[in-house]
């Protein structure tokens, strides 16, 4: 089950062999090639030596959990879609997993037919973030808002002169916030803008990426001054758009 010359490489780092050969062979069926390892610390090492799309990542895995390898591949790599997989049920489980930097997650047990169109939704973002620009009126150009400057074409960020460093989904959505100023989005329009899916209870994914978010480009994360809570409705990028280049 591998494809090194193959274009859409895909990681598997999962300890369960039978949900391995499943997922493998699905994913091969729609055209994609899989590696496949069976432990936390020899994952991350072909996560970083690798040139993959996608990386499918068990939270619960032998030598290194799946927690500590998203942590540590973010910090080389952040921009990888990395979908986790849990058979834990604590919420507080999959809410650190994308606070540390994944993509996405599925709990156990899950649907062949879920586990592809979320493979197929990450990939399609993760090409160049085409989807997210087509909800951007600036894309391809900068923007300048008191110290924060925005490169769409070169998806750059930074916030007094210091790059600020974004993963894909936190990119996507600052383009979508700051191109639309003022215009509020739900939780659920933002799930099927930037992830391409919306699913009833995934909501709070969008709300750990914006804490995320705000995290990196505001003074003080509980007085946004860019991204700002439109109470009973979502979020909404700050009125003043700043000057566009």
């Amino acid at each position: 089950m591998t494809g090194n010359t193959e274009k859409n490489r895909i990681l598997i780092v999962e300890d369960d062999l039978e949900i391995v050969n499943v997922v493998a062979m699905n994913l091969e069926s729609i055209g994609l090639s899989v590696d496949c390892v069976h432990d936390g610390r020899n994952g991350l090492l072909q996560a970083q030596s690798g040139h993959y799309k996608l990386v499918i990542l068990d939270i619960m895995l032998p030598q290194l959990d799946g927690l500590s390898v998203c942590r540590q591949l973010r910090e080389k790599d952040p921009f990888t879609p990395i979908l986790m997989l849990t058979a834990k049920t604590e919420e507080i489980d999959r809410v650190l997993g994308l606070e540390l930097g994944a993509d996405d997650y599925l709990a156990k047990p899950f649907s062949m037919r879920e586990l592809i169109a979320r493979v197929k939704a990450l990939l399609r973002r993760a090409a160049a973030g085409t989807q997210a620009a087509e909800h951007t009126e600036t894309a391809g150009k900068e923007l300048k808002l008191g110290s924060l400057h925005i490169d769409f074409e070169k998806h750059r960020v930074t916030r007094k002169g210091e790059p600020i460093d974004l993963t894909v989904k936190e990119f996507e959505l600052l383009s979508v916030f700051a191109s639309n100023p003022g215009r509020a989005y739900s939780r659920a329009d933002l799930l099927n803008i930037v992830w391409g899916y919306n699913f009833e209870g995934y909501e709070h994914t969008v709300n750990t990426h914006i804490n995320r978010l705000r995290s990196k480009l505001e003074d003080d994360p509980s007085k946004p001054e860019y991204l700002q809570t439109v109470w009973g409705i979502g979020y909404r990028f700050a009125e003043e758009a700043g000057e566009t280049l």
